[in-house]
């Protein structure tokens, strides 16, 4: 298994730990609170809460490791678009009327995960292109 010694990829994946324990802990504490600003149901944003807050500590464990398993990159890479298509989806096939705020939550988590795994990716595609060098 071959390992990726990146800081900024570490940098891009303590982000993305810092943004989705936020996240984790406004879904998950107070999807009740933000149930009518969003016009999201907390039945749906609680336990994305409760999912996205050990995510994040994950994200976090590996933005502390000197190098990362590539296949493991991979994953977050994956994972990230897989996020952003259900998030789209959920959108698309109208599994949620949100507000215009809440529309624009749903987009921007969306957008954001699309950007981290473009920036996974690009860190990946250095870090192989040096170990060729």
């Amino acid at each position: 298994m071959t390992a990726v010694r990146s800081t900024f990829l570490r940098t891009v994946i303590a982000l993305d730990a810092a943004a989705c324990g936020v996240m984790g802990a406004a879904f998950a504490f107070d999807a009740g609170w933000l149930a009518a600003p969003l016009g999201l149901e907390p039945s749906l944003m609680q336990p994305i809460g409760l999912f996205l807050l050990p995510y994040a500590g994950l994200l976090a464990w590996l933005a502390t490791r000197p190098a990362l398993p590539r296949a493991g990159v991979w994953a977050l890479v994956g994972f990230n678009v897989l996020w952003a298509a259900e998030s789209f989806a959920l959108l698309a096939l109208g599994w949620a009327q949100p507000t215009t705020l809440g529309l624009a939550v749903v987009v921007g988590q969306a957008v954001a995960a699309l950007i981290v795994a473009d920036l996974q990716y690009l860190a990946l595609r250095k870090a192989r292109r040096e170990a060729l060098a």
